[in-house]
């Protein structure tokens, strides 16, 4: 494919003039940090430590939360973008658990996040000599939407050939039938970015890219850390009553700190995936049952077809992970099980990432491991938090706040508001119909500057909500951050501004990954990560 160089927007007319109702700068946030003592100091900035840092903000404590890399830079953002019941759990006949994470699906759907949340129909394809019959199969996913109360439908079973009208790129070679099922799917790093500006409209203090490289300690309680800013070295520290251990395939290199003497607490999986460019529209995901308890997913997501997961122990740096040649021959020959090779070949891929599920520590196979949420507390007071999924991310900042008013000596329950009177579905910030807000930056004529195409209107609409139309206003003030960051691609340069001035983007990595889909298409060009580069600087 030929590339086509952008036309870079007029970065030295925006130097001196960041948006408005920007961001604190990273001095001034050091400053705060620095100077305060906070109730609770959440390190780690994935979707558990996000998710506390929110809910502690809401009931009223002083809440910091930092990161060593950027807001779910690593697991967080490394997933396989559902919002699921968790069908396989049925397997285990975990039946309250899904129940209880199809409750939180339909929340963050419906109540709390439908701007960035999307429903998405699942095909379950029964073959000839696999490991589930169809009429087990249709006996599941009947079961399933029980359990959802049927408000997503009745899970049943089709005919291969009314599959294959909504996947034309299903195999239907010995194919018997095929069943269904409802489920939802997100961009998990802009749902993260949402949960983190929650959190700060709510109170907290954030700061990404600062590492923890020591705690402090009380009369042997920790009471704070010590941190470095990656991004210009300065040192700093945060007082806090306090610490939150919420770093994820880290957190017993910071239990470690706490006590050198501390024993391994998790395990780690590996789930890797890959990206490629679709040769058709899906109308349908589909879920292919390896084995007795493994589904590879072929998931149509941003406009591509995202390809996964692989389930292995893993024990090496966690900074380390990466897919592997061997990953990648996995996950092609899994899903050429229900995929059609002309979709499968090499030259289509744009992305591949893995991530690491945090697991309970102990014996068995990873892939039967439960996806459970631990709170345990360290030798010198510190909590730790592991586990979990994304679903139930809600639910899970509920679960650690009411750990934090339990604790011997109720260090914060005077402090707090019970969790049982705040609101249960406080919306994330951008809540709005994504259809309304499409159409209204489609039919908004008054607004001056060139008018907005459809597929940009529309990738605004479900990654920002109603906070698209300040993208909006950014572009429509200066032409030139109208126009597309790559020909093929539905972005426009005032996400590049609006992501250095109100989302903590500090380098080209947190734009092109995690404020935009830009490298997971393939296009972060020398020329687009240039022109990203230069617009982040301009506010300096």
């Amino acid at each position: 494919m030929t590339t086509v160089q952008p036309t870079l927007p007029r970065v030295p007319a925006l130097g001196s003039h960041p948006t408005a109702g920007a961001n604190p700068g990273r001095a001034e946030t050091r400053d705060v940090l620095g100077r305060a003592t906070y109730d609770l100091l959440v390190v780690g900035g994935g979707i558990l430590g996000i998710t506390t840092a929110w809910h502690a903000a809401q009931s009223g404590l002083r809440v910091a939360m930092v990161d060593a890399g950027d807001f779910a830079g690593a697991t967080s953002s490394a997933s396989s973008k559902l919002l699921h019941g968790g069908l396989r759990y049925l397997q285990t006949g975990a039946v309250k658990l899904v129940a209880e994470n199809h409750l939180e699906r339909r929340a963050v759907s419906r109540d709390i996040a439908p701007h960035l949340a999307n429903p998405l129909t699942f095909y379950l394809p029964v073959y000839k000599g696999g490991p589930h019959g169809a009429a087990k199969l249709g006996a599941g996913v009947f079961a399933y939407s029980a359990l959802s109360a049927f408000r997503d439908g009745v899970g049943h079973v089709i005919s291969p050939a009314k599959a294959a009208q909504d996947v034309p790129e299903l195999r239907t070679d010995n194919l018997r039938a095929v069943a269904v099922y409802e489920d939802g799917q997100m961009n998990d790093a802009r749902m993260a970015l949402m949960t983190v500006r929650a959190a700060v409209d709510a109170g907290a203090t954030v700061l990404n890219h600062a590492e923890v490289t020591g705690l402090r300690f009380t009369r042997g309680r920790v009471t704070g850390a010590e941190l470095r800013d990656r991004v210009d070295g300065s040192e700093f520290g945060v007082d806090a009553r306090l610490v939150l251990n919420a770093t994820g395939p880290w957190v017993d290199h910071l239990r470690r700190m706490e006590d050198p003497a501390a024993a391994p607490s998790i395990r780690l999986s590996k789930g890797a995936h890959l990206v490629l460019k679709r040769h058709s529209p899906w109308r349908a995901a589909l879920a292919t049952p390896i084995d007795k308890y493994r589904i590879t997913f072929a998931l149509p997501w941003e406009d591509m077809l995202l390809l996964g997961t692989t389930d292995e122990v893993y024990e090496g740096d966690p900074a380390d992970v990466r897919v592997t040649e061997a990953d990648i021959a996995q996950i092609l020959d899994e899903a050429s099980f229900s995929v059609r090779d002309q979709q499968l070949t090499r030259d289509l891929m744009t992305y591949s990432f893995a991530g690491l599920r945090v697991l309970p520590g102990g014996p068995g196979d990873t892939s039967k491991a439960k996806r459970e949420t631990v709170v345990t507390e360290g030798t010198g007071g510190m909590l730790s938090v592991a586990g979990g999924k994304w679903t139930t991310f809600r639910h899970i900042g509920r679960t650690v706040m009411t750990k934090l008013a339990s604790l011997p000596g109720h260090p914060l329950a005077d402090d707090m508001e019970p969790m049982a009177r705040l609101p249960r579905r406080a919306p994330l910030p951008g809540f709005a119909s994504p259809d309304a807000v499409a159409h209204r930056l489609l039919v908004d004529g008054d607004a001056p500057g060139p008018r907005m195409a459809a597929d940009t209107a529309r990738h605004l609409a479900t990654h920002y909500g109603s906070l698209a139309f300040d993208i909006a206003r950014l572009a429509n003030e200066d032409p030139a951050l109208a126009a597309r960051i790559h020909p093929d691609a539905p972005e426009i340069w005032a996400q590049v501004v609006y992501a250095r001035d109100h989302e903590w983007a500090q380098d080209a990595d947190d734009v092109l990954r995690r404020r935009t889909t830009l490298t997971i298409r393939g296009l972060d060009t020398p020329e687009v990560r240039d022109g990203v580069e230069r617009l982040l600087r301009a506010r300096d």
